[in-house]
């Protein structure tokens, strides 16, 4: 039986490193991936689908808020790979779930649980509700040695909690921090 997978991690948790990878090794055997990320991330360009370690691979769809996955073929397809899946809507993760269980195709969704203000993302927040396999993709706190489980959004290094909840960046806009570092540093700001 095909599998939902979600493996989540805080920004520089190497999500989209090990999605590439796992990408890879399924062509390395000859076998079919279809690549998916929203299309509101184009911090590497529109279709490009890119780790910070500089490996890249081009995205086959782009989700919006209209995308139907349901309306695809996925003949020949071995496996479905989603990259950012924080930022899709959460109808497109029911669907994720419809494929892999009637074209029994693994599906597995990279992205963030909880967005700078400590919340759930909607996607996110359905993929804990649906997903078959829920992995933790660890990273260490920017400030100390713990494991981070928390995203900080800063300003010139300074935290803060302003701004809009989807605002795509990385190292310039957010640091991973663990519990403690994420309530200290935003006592400096309070």
């Amino acid at each position: 039986m095909a599998k939902l997978y979600f493996r989540y991690g805080t920004v520089g948790s190497a999500k989209t490193l090990n999605l590439l990878a796992v990408a890879h090794n399924y062509r390395q055997q000859g076998k079919q991936v279809l690549l998916i990320k929203p299309a509101l991330d184009d911090r590497f360009g529109k279709g490009s689908i890119k780790s910070r370690a500089g490996l890249e691979m081009a995205a086959d769809i782009l989700v919006t808020s209209e995308t139907d996955l349901l309306l695809r073929e996925f003949e020949g397809i071995d496996c479905v790979l989603v990259d950012e899946a924080q930022f899709l809507p959460g109808a497109v993760i029911d669907q994720l779930r419809e494929i892999s269980l009637v074209k029994r195709i693994p599906v597995i969704c990279y992205g963030l649980r909880t967005d700078f203000r400590s919340n759930l993302f909607e996607a996110s927040k359905r993929l804990m509700e649906l997903a078959d396999s829920i992995e933790e993709v660890k990273a260490t706190c920017f400030f100390c040695t713990k494991k981070s489980i928390m995203n900080i959004r800063h300003l010139n290094g300074v935290a803060t909690l302003d701004g809009p909840v989807v605002q795509v960046g990385a190292e310039e806009s957010y640091f991973p921090v663990c519990y403690g570092c994420y309530v200290g540093q935003l006592k400096v700001v309070v």
